[in-house]
């Protein structure tokens, strides 16, 4: 069997059973390295030298993590918790608590959506915004599973829709290699393209509505220290200016890190911080976010192990060599191979130059159009995106989620946005590549 289905397999599997996720993918790199003909040697070598990869990114959250922290000890979040509190009317049933819980979730799936597009900064508003708001979420009863289901639509389906932020790079990055593979692509048939695929994850959007709608309870474990918490009208006011700071230094410079330290540079010499409590903070944040670090680490080793071994092209080859002429099955099978991809590397966007070189000759070859080829090679890319336990639209989430320890990032982020997102993908991209 192809060593990088075997490797996949088992860090799914040893995920699904509760191994640690950073484990989990240490393993299954070893025994996919193992089966693709590298020795124990070798592969240890590949995996060590891809953590360089993502240490800037591990850093990055390592940061955010501390600007977060920071930012809850300046009293910002309460204030924006008790604003919401006053919103909403969170004791009683009926209309007033359905409406109060619309609001929450409608509120969370702009702010993501916008995280892609219109203000770029990913997963970088969870830890600041998520934490707070879970006192109110325990007092609605929200289902934490439909709050990361939520979130990781607004992660993904922008970007592949959207030409704006991340959007633009993903679709340049697209029009790219496709281009390269031999099809010219025009980046304005991207969105109509992906139109239908998005239109899947929509779909599953709303079934999660339904999965998830009943109340679930949840212990009401404070997040932060309430007595350390400065409700000083300066603070608040340099709260927002650092929030402000780190935002625009990270878009103007396209770096988490400077924007993070920028943000802290303005809570520290404000005072909003004070330095005697500015280390302990720090700490405690980078301790909320190394999960995040340490498994976008052992990510980055595990794709290059898979890489080493060769099996990631075999693999699309041998699905293009097992259509025979097919198209409907052609369709399907490069759909799948996505999956198993983009679920081990955690990715779209580096999932991307690796399928395109055999998938666009073989979709041309026969006879896709150039519309739907579009939709075949972008809905496989973004294919475990949402469920893959490697991947930042689901560790983001789960750093919020988890912030008091009750949300598991497999079963409560990764298997509810894998049955809600990458099965209706699957469909709605098959049915885009035969009706294109």
């Amino acid at each position: 069997m192809n060593s990088v289905i075997i490797a996949v397999l088992i860090m799914l599997l040893l995920s699904l059973f509760r191994v640690n996720v950073v484990l989990a993918l240490i393993t299954g790199a070893v025994i996919g390295g193992l089966t693709g003909g590298l020795n124990l040697t070798e592969t240890i070598e590949v995996f060590s030298g891809g953590l360089g990869g993502s240490a800037e990114v591990a850093l990055s959250y390592a940061l955010l993590g501390g600007f977060a922290v920071a930012i809850s000890s300046t009293g910002l979040p309460n204030v924006l918790v008790d604003w919401v509190l006053g919103k909403v009317a969170v004791n009683g049933e009926g209309r007033g608590k359905t409406l109060s819980k619309a609001f929450m979730i409608f509120a969370i799936l702009l702010m993501a959506c916008m995280s892609q597009n219109v203000i770029p900064i990913h997963i970088a508003f969870i830890p600041i915004l998520i934490p707070p708001l879970l006192k109110i979420m325990n007092e609605l009863q929200i289902d934490r599973r439909l709050i990361a289901a939520v979130l990781t639509f607004g992660l993904t389906a922008p970007y592949m829709l959207i030409p704006a932020g991340f959007g633009q790079i993903f679709h340049e990055i697209l029009a790219e290699n496709m281009n390269n593979s031999g099809l010219a692509v025009n980046m304005n048939d991207i969105p109509i393209a992906m139109l239908i695929p998005v239109g899947g994850m929509a779909v599953g959007l709303a079934i999660a509505f339904i999965s998830y709608r009943k109340n679930r309870s949840y212990s009401d474990i404070s997040v932060v220290d309430q007595e350390k918490i400065s409700y000083r009208k300066n603070d608040i006011l340099f709260g927002l200016a650092a929030i402000a700071a780190a935002l625009i230094v990270q878009i103007v410079t396209d770096s988490m890190i400077i924007g993070a330290v920028s943000g802290l540079i303005v809570l520290y010499i404000s005072g909003a911080v004070k330095w005697k409590e500015a280390d302990q903070l720090l700490t405690d944040g980078m301790k909320m976010m190394a999960f995040i670090g340490f498994v976008m680490l052992a990510a980055f080793g595990f794709a290059e192990v898979m890489k080493a071994t060769g099996d990631v092209e075999s693999l699309v080859q041998l699905a293009a060599d097992a259509v025979a002429g097919n198209k409907a099955m052609a369709a399907l099978l490069m759909l799948v191979v996505g999956l198993l991809v983009t679920m081990g590397i955690g990715s779209s966007f580096s999932t991307i130059p690796i399928i395109t070189t055999i998938f666009v000759p073989l979709a041309l070859e026969l006879g896709f159009s150039p519309m739907a080829t579009i939709a075949l090679v972008g809905t496989a890319a973004a294919l475990g995106d949402a469920g893959s336990p490697a991947s930042d639209s689901t560790l983001g989430p789960t750093s919020g989620l988890n912030a008091d320890g009750q949300h598991n990032h497999i079963w409560d982020t990764c298997v509810p946005t894998f049955l809600h997102y990458n099965i209706p993908l699957i469909a709605f991209g098959w049915i885009a590549a035969m009706i294109l």
